[in-house]
């Protein structure tokens, strides 16, 4: 029983560490490096899982040679990773539309302008439109507007 007990201040066989200052100016702490192929295993693991389960976490732990935490750790890093990715991507996409909305606005804005010239000049007449209304069911039609099959069924 005593050979499954581990030293929390012991380092894990094949994991790479390296001081880094605390914020502070206390004790330096020490960085978790992974080698690669703990990173391929961990990058695989995600893309199948997002969030791990106690037992999964575990059993990857266990295959990493790493604490349960430091996977943990990973996991939850690895998902702010992906969500500003995500982020970006969509800041990249609206903003590529807000540049479309914003000329597809000027080039109307520009047509609001041409019409309110031609405004200006001699209003053109339109042709007359008589008005039906069907004595079976009192429905009024405008007979210029309304031609053709579809008009008449109302």
């Amino acid at each position: 029983m005593k050979d499954l007990e581990l030293d929390i201040n012991q380092i894990p066989s094949g994991v790479e560490e390296e001081c880094v200052e605390k914020e502070f100016g206390g004790l330096p702490r020490k960085k978790l490096r992974l080698t690669k192929e703990q990173s391929h295993v961990l990058e695989q693991s995600f893309k199948q899982y997002h969030i791990l389960n106690p037992k999964q976490k575990e059993g990857l732990a266990d295959q990493l040679k790493l604490k349960p935490r430091q996977v943990e750790v990973w996991f939850q890093n690895r998902r702010a990773r992906s969500k500003l990715k995500q982020t970006e991507m969509e800041y990249k996409n609206l903003k590529k539309w807000f540049g479309s909305l914003n000329e597809q606005n000027r080039k109307l804005k520009k047509e609001v302008e041409e019409l309110r010239g031609r405004k200006a000049g001699p209003p053109q007449q339109l042709p007359a439109a008589t008005l039906t209304m069907c004595p079976r069911c009192q429905h009024v039609t405008n007979t210029f507007l309304d031609k053709g099959p579809a008009a008449r069924k109302h």
